[in-house]
């Protein structure tokens, strides 16, 4: 069968550097830290004290207090993308069969804070199970793709993805899979988490795997850098509106780039660490340029999960080299995580978003906080440190990787008729 081009025609974005699609860019061009001191929880006792949080955040500004009060955080910011993006893509029930609209929508922990509130809660009192009746509904990672297609009455194919910190770029792939195959015309697709709580820190600090640099939080997420320590969790959510491009072209929709394809892997070696020659990430590079029909030679920009530990950033490089060989010099490499913390669940989402408003814009954004070389990396590829470059970005590669051995990558490209 012929496989239907794939669009995107709609973004919505909320983010440690600012809660609209045009402020999270604008905080990614000019090399903006969203990292400070948790305001969400007493930190006093941890190990880590800061993180990249959504800056003052009134779900009521958004959501009616009831609904709100109904649903976790992590729920609440896909609600607010969801609505960003059908409005930004101009969907109006006048222009899209609803029973051929679908959700696929991603989280890699769900509602966490629900979960911790309500255990606690428990442990209090007296034994007597006193649960609020929305508990399960709040806390299940489904729920969100549940109550985006309710917000706006989408019945076509429902559900959610998990794969760890790869989990929403799985969701991107499995709605562009749906579409192009003919299954719907449209799809509302990304991933939000919300999990900056002690349960979520707590945990992470317990694997070592956050970055505990609490004299210095603004420059603590340092991708690429030899004194990098470990990750800066963050939070958020990003949504993609994605259509066949027959559809998009039928109802005048303005059109942001196209999915070209992508990929997932599995490095099948350890809970949390990678493959230490970057085995999975090579494949799964591979397979995502395989499935758009491209070249290494046609990608400009790679947009790495490059969380700031100190295995993953090394793995990934090796990867790259080993998928791009000489032309790995001649891309520009970034991780917008050094700015935004690793969103989890909706990293994926966000850093897609990045990655076409790279190709829209040919501007490239930075890597920060890069102090010290790092002797292991080759010195030859360009990691787009601290400041954003401008270039011909013809198409880009968005890389996640997740606990499990996950990996999953996505391209996108300029949009030609």
């Amino acid at each position: 069968m012929q496989l239907k081009r794939v669009v995107v025609t709609g973004i919505g974005a909320i983010t440690p550097l600012g809660k609209t699609p045009d402020e999270y860019w604008e905080g990614l061009v000019n090399g903006v830290s969203g990292a400070d001191f948790i305001k969400q929880f007493d930190t006093s006792k941890f190990k880590t004290r800061f993180a990249c949080e959504v800056k003052d955040f009134e779900p009521t500004q958004y959501l009616d207090k009831k609904e709100a009060r109904k649903i976790d955080r992590f729920t609440q910011f896909a609600l607010i993308v969801s609505d960003q993006a059908v409005k930004d893509a101009g969907l109006t029930p006048e222009n899209f069969n609803p029973d051929r609209a679908g959700v696929i929508f991603a989280s890699g922990i769900g509602g966490l804070i629900t979960f911790q509130e309500e255990v606690i809660g428990f442990a209090q009192g007296d034994g007597t199970p006193r649960f609020n009746p929305f508990f399960i509904p709040k806390m299940i990672l489904d729920i969100a793709a549940g109550q985006i297609s309710m917000r706006h009455g989408l019945r076509g194919p429902n559900y959610a993805v998990v794969s760890a910190c790869a989990s929403s770029t799985n969701a991107i792939i499995d709605a562009f899979d749906n579409i192009r195959l003919g299954k719907a015309d449209l799809i509302l697709t990304g991933g939000s988490e919300a999990v900056i709580s002690a349960a979520g820190v707590g945990g992470f600090n317990a694997m070592k795997a956050l970055s505990e640099r609490n004299d210095d939080p603004k420059t603590a997420s340092r991708p690429f850098d030899k004194e990098r320590d470990g990750f800066v969790m963050g939070e958020g959510a990003g949504m993609l509106v994605l259509e066949s491009l027959e559809h998009a072209l039928a109802r005048g929709a303005k059109i942001y780039c196209e999915i070209a394809g992508g990929g997932a892997t599995a490095d099948a070696h350890h809970i949390t660490a990678p493959h230490p020659e970057g085995l999975g990430a090579t494949n799964v590079m591979r397979t995502a340029l395989a499935d758009a029909g491209m070249q290494p030679g046609d990608i400009d920009y790679i947009n790495v999960h490059g969380t700031s530990t100190p295995l993953g950033d090394i793995a990934e490089t090796k990867a790259i080299l080993n998928v791009f060989g000489e032309h790995a010099y001649n891309l520009n490499i970034s991780s917008t995580k050094s700015m935004t913390g690793h969103c989890l669940g909706a990293a994926g989402a966000l850093e897609a978003i990045a990655s076409i408003m790279a190709v829209v814009n040919d501007e490239v954004p930075p890597t920060i906080n890069h102090f010290t070389d790092d002797p292991e990396l080759d010195p030859r590829l360009n990691f787009t440190f601290n400041t954003a470059q401008k270039r011909e970005v013809r198409a880009a590669l968005s890389n996640t990787f997740g606990f499990g051995g996950h990996n999953a990558s996505v391209i996108v490209k300029k949009f030609k008729a």
